[in-house]
């Protein structure tokens, strides 16, 4: 049934999203072009409406059981429409992250989704207790957010989050999680759907409905495939989830170095310096492609690895990371603490 319904869910995305297109233009949600952005004409958005509807259809189908199921498709619904109305109307950034807020409490406190022990590797552990809830809603806003940051290119969110949701896929099936499993497979097919259309040449952008849904739901499925767990675990959505969450955190890094507001755009993104660089729209999406298959292979080796293996991963990869964004400036032109560091040490 599972494998019938991934079909029906994978066609049904491609019937809909030329759908919602029309949708979109008629209702006036298009994205017009201005200096941050790279497209030149006006084109639609909204398409993440195609892999929600997509999704629903999957889901209902399949309809796998689990207390979680009717909170994150209510919380889900919240993001949806959240979307929608910035797509259409563009809500103001405070308005915007109180829908994100909703949802997240919806899932956190009403579905009761949260991390509540953690075992550290040493021995103990650590029970956040009345945090629980504050950092667990804190992570699922955070995660939603840092896919939106990087939906900056044609096909670039849709694919980083399709390689983020066939990971989680096989880590809850290494774990032996069935609802996981489902949801995610699902998601990543409905996602694989719509990516025909915003792969680039895009016809369709997925708007802020696509990259808060999937950020949203990328980050619940996390918490769910690893509630009260080890250290060790807790790191692996986050190597899973390396390319949006690092982007988001050296753009923090940025503007508290430049001293902007959290809140300013620009266009120092990781596509937009690869872009810089000389590669071309399609090579840059291959490339964050690459990277974002790279941090999901680094979260299996990792999950598999003995502790003083999986530390060590985690301090190649913590190197690699910043070498890579000192390289590329991601931070700024002048910020190169550890290439300094090298090249110093080199000439000694």
């Amino acid at each position: 049934m599972i494998y019938i319904t991934l079909a029906v869910t994978f066609i049904a995305s491609i019937l809909l999203t030329p759908l919602i297109k029309r949708l979109a233009v008629k209702v006036g949600a298009t994205d017009k072009p201005n200096y941050r952005k790279v497209h030149e004409r006006v084109m639609p958005r909204l398409g993440g409406l195609a892999i929600y509807l997509s999704f629903l259809l999957g889901i209902f189908l399949v309809n796998p059981s689990s207390e979680y199921k009717w909170s994150l498709i209510l919380g889900a619904s919240i993001i949806i429409v959240t979307g929608i109305i910035d797509d259409t109307r563009e809500l103001s950034p405070k308005v915007k992250l109180a829908g994100q807020l909703l949802a997240a409490v919806v899932v956190v406190v009403l579905g009761d989704i949260q991390v509540q022990t953690v075992n550290l590797p040493f021995g103990g552990q650590i029970e956040p207790g009345i945090f629980s809830i504050p950092l667990t809603i804190l992570w699922v806003i955070g995660v939603t957010n840092a896919i939106n940051l990087i939906d900056g290119l044609d096909g670039l969110a849709a694919g980083v989050s399709a390689i983020a949701l066939f990971t989680i896929s096989i880590m809850a099936m290494l774990m032996g999680n069935t609802f996981v499993i489902v949801t995610a497979s699902i998601l990543l097919v409905s996602t694989i759907g719509f990516l025909f259309y915003n792969f680039h040449p895009a016809s369709i952008f997925m708007g802020d409905t696509g990259s808060l849904f999937l950020g949203f739901m990328i980050s619940v499925l996390s918490l769910l495939g690893f509630k009260n767990i080890t250290f060790i675990s807790l790191v692996i959505p986050v190597i899973i989830l390396g390319v949006p969450l690092s982007d988001t955190f050296f753009a923090i890094i940025r503007r508290y170095v430049n001293k902007q507001p959290l809140s300013a755009p620009d266009k120092s993104h990781l596509h937009h310096c690869l872009l810089r660089m000389g590669y071309s729209h399609r090579q840059t999406v291959l490339i964050i492609y690459a990277i974002a298959a790279m941090f999901s292979l680094a979260a299996l080796m990792f999950s598999l690895a003995t502790l003083w293996g999986a530390l060590l991963i985690a301090l190649i990869l913590l190197i690699a990371i910043e070498l890579f964004v000192e390289s590329i400036g991601l931070v700024g032109t002048t910020y190169k603490p550890l290439l300094r560091f090298f090249k110093e040490k080199n000439s000694s």
